[in-house]
Formats: structure tokens, C-alpha cells, sequence
């Protein structure tokens, strides 16, 4: 798994991530609030650095040095 999510995005789906996650604990009583639970997959994207439909796809937004 060689990272294929630049830092700019990292950091994006970083705070996403938190949000949907927040909005999860702040509304637990609505009728799909489990949905924001879906937040764990950009911040778990987000802390490894590798997105495996990026992968799949070719696509790879991080700057590596040459």
C-alpha cells in the first residue's frame, strides 16, 4: 500500500470525517442518524494516507519527491 492521498485532501477528509462523526453523537436520536457513522471511512482514509477505490482507479493526488 504506497499512499495515493495528498496532504491537503488527508486534512479534508480529516475534519469530514470528525464531522460526520460529531453529528453522529450530537443527533443519536434521528431515524438514519447511524448514517453518519459512514465518517469513519474518510477518517480512517485520512490516517493511513491510501484510498483503495484511488487504487483501483490509477489515481494518486500525493506529491512524492523525485
Amino acid at each position: 500500500m504506497t499512499k495515493n492521498i495528498g496532504g491537503t485532501e488527508r486534512i479534508i477528509r480529516a475534519v469530514v470525517g470528525a464531522a460526520l462523526i460529531l453529528a453522529f453523537f450530537l443527533n443519536m436520536d434521528g431515524q438514519y442518524s447511524w448514517l453518519y457513522l459512514l465518517g469513519i471511512i474518510p477518517l480512517a482514509t485520512a490516517a493511513i494516507g491510501w484510498c483503495p477505490p484511488y487504487a483501483i482507479l490509477g489515481i494518486n493526488t500525493c506529491k512524492t519527491k523525485n
